[in-house]
């Protein structure tokens, strides 16, 4: 059993990469979410950066959350958080860091030096996944998740909001194979939120309105976000 710290953005990878942690028995002792002052960042998520902290709470494991504000420069980023993960590897004695990433090599090697830096291993447990069976894995395992921010041709603000069922999951793959995105979007195509999941107790219920930003891309704002029963997206009708 590891004692591990697992990078939480929020969205459906570093979800599902924390619940096959918990799985296999590992001892979840630090829940780190990265928020960079940049919405450009290529190693961090920048979408609802609200959802972690309570995330971390459906799950029960409030007392480990943390937070590192990072400035979002590429490599500069990676650098800062070499001083929050020393610090928190010094308070809590994790030994590994758990990675949500798919096929990113540029976040699996940064997140594989971070971990030498600090003596840790890292455990990246959908890494190499297809990345169709993999959505289609998620909604299948009872994860409830709906896209933050699309910024890809073939998903308009029409994608943005929707709870992913089979249905939906199916659909994207679809518009991946005809626009040739990634279905995972591991490629930036697109962020999620996770509102459900297996290992959650409650929910995330959610409202705002979906906002067109200047590139084609189009976001979920969110206006309000708390833990209920029930998962759901309110959305203000433009």
């Amino acid at each position: 059993m590891a004692r591990v710290c697992a990078l939480l953005s929020g969205g459906k990878d570093s979800n599902y990469a924390l619940y096959l942690s918990l799985a296999r028995g590992d001892e979840v002792v630090c829940i780190l979410a990265v928020k960079p002052r940049r919405r450009d960042s290529w190693m961090f998520h920048t979408a609802a950066l609200e959802a972690p902290r309570l995330q971390a709470e459906a799950m029960g494991l409030s007392h480990a959350y943390r937070e590192a504000v990072v400035s979002g420069v590429r490599e500069r980023e990676v650098e800062e958080l070499k001083a929050v993960l020393t610090r928190l590897r010094s308070e809590t004695g994790f030994d590994t860091i758990v990675l949500g990433g798919i096929a990113s090599r540029y976040q699996l090697e940064r997140a594989r030096m971070l971990a030498r830096h600090v003596a840790a291993g890292v455990y990246a447990p959908i890494w190499g996944v297809d990345p169709e069976e993999h959505l289609l894995n998620l909604v299948r395992n009872g994860f409830k998740f709906v896209i933050s921010r699309a910024s890809t041709m073939g998903l308009g603000a029409e994608y943005v909001g929707r709870v992913f069922d089979e249905d939906l999951a199916r659909e994207v793959i679809a518009l991946s194979r005809r626009y040739g995105f990634n279905p995972a979007f591991e490629g930036g195509e697109a962020e999620t939120l996770v509102l459900d999941a297996p290992h959650y107790r409650m929910g995330l219920c959610v409202r705002g309105r979906v906002a067109r930003l200047p590139g084609g891309v189009y976001e979920l704002v969110v206006e309000g976000m708390r833990l209920c029963s029930e998962a759901r997206v309110e959305l203000e009708q433009a």
